[in-house]
């Protein structure tokens, strides 16, 4: 299992410098985002980073021009097409950097579309809508050779993927390749009776992870147990990227660096212990 860091989290003054850092200190890839970020800044991003590390995946949906854009579930076609659209782009962008795929929240709190019901309902309505975006997207994302990935959220901020499950239930549905499941530690804290039971309910279906602690910083900052979690990620056969997503305690940017130093060797210790088990 592979270590990453999302760019914004990352010790530096500029692109190459956190690179350099994130290399330096043993991690394996850099995850970029698309919140206010245009295609043309990701690309610049990427020429930055110049190698020095994998770029693993992209973060989130935007418009070309780096607006945010999650109405894949909206009622009105046109911003349903705008997202799947910007989503295709930054799904090309992945496919010619390498990277695993793009992970993307289909919606942010509450439904948004019309209760039709007795004809169809909104957990239906969104669901049909969900597979026909995941129709489109996951043939295309096939075709760049990436990953079109679907984060299940904690209740807190969207009310339609939470468990693993439902992840699993939409790929299961869609039965078209290209789409993936991003597994985040912080929300399935929240989500999942035991994280442990639901990442080996998940096997074949994780391509991707995002680390946190319950604090929503960094790991080893709070009291997930990783170790049990990451032995079962290791029977399952995953060797994919695991990418911090979270705040850095500290009070200066130089406390973040030491504390953001400390918690990635907390966290290969925890690999190693997984190992050991």
């Amino acid at each position: 299992m592979k270590i990453a860091l999302q760019l914004g989290l990352i010790p530096g003054s500029s692109v190459s410098d956190k690179a350099k850092w994130a290399k330096d200190h043993g991690v394996e890839g850099i995850e970029l985002g698309v919140f206010g970020v245009s295609n043309e800044k990701l690309r610049q991003q990427a020429d930055e980073i110049n190698g020095v590390l994998p770029i693993c995946s992209v973060c989130a949906n935007a418009t070309p021009e780096g607006t945010a854009s999650f109405d894949f579930l909206h009622p009105e076609k046109t911003k349903r097409r705008a997202s799947i659209d910007g989503s295709k782009e930054v799904l090309k962008f992945c496919g010619e950097v390498g990277a695993v795929g793009q992970i993307v929240p289909p919606i942010f709190g509450p439904a948004v579309v019309p209760d039709l019901s007795p004809v169809i309902s909104v957990a239906e309505l969104e669901e049909q809508l969900m597979l026909a975006a995941c129709q489109e997207l996951g043939p295309y994302a096939a075709e760049n050779k990436t990953l079109f990935m679907l984060e299940p959220l904690n209740r807190y901020e969207q009310h339609y993927l939470r468990k693993q499950s439902d992840g699993m239930r939409i790929i299961d549905a869609a039965q078209v390749p290209g789409i993936g499941l991003l597994s985040d530690f912080f929300h399935m804290h929240i989500e999942e009776t035991s994280s442990p039971n639901a990442f080996r309910n998940a096997k074949g279906y994780t391509t991707s992870i995002h680390l946190a602690d319950n604090t929503r910083q960094e790991p080893g900052t709070g009291d997930i147990d990783f170790v049990s979690s990451f032995k079962v990620l290791l029977e399952n056969g995953y060797n994919g990227f695991m990418a911090y997503e979270c705040g850095i305690s500290g009070d200066s940017s130089e406390e973040k660096a030491e504390n953001l130093a400390k918690s990635l060797d907390y966290v290969r210790d925890c690999i190693a212990k997984a190992k050991s088990l």
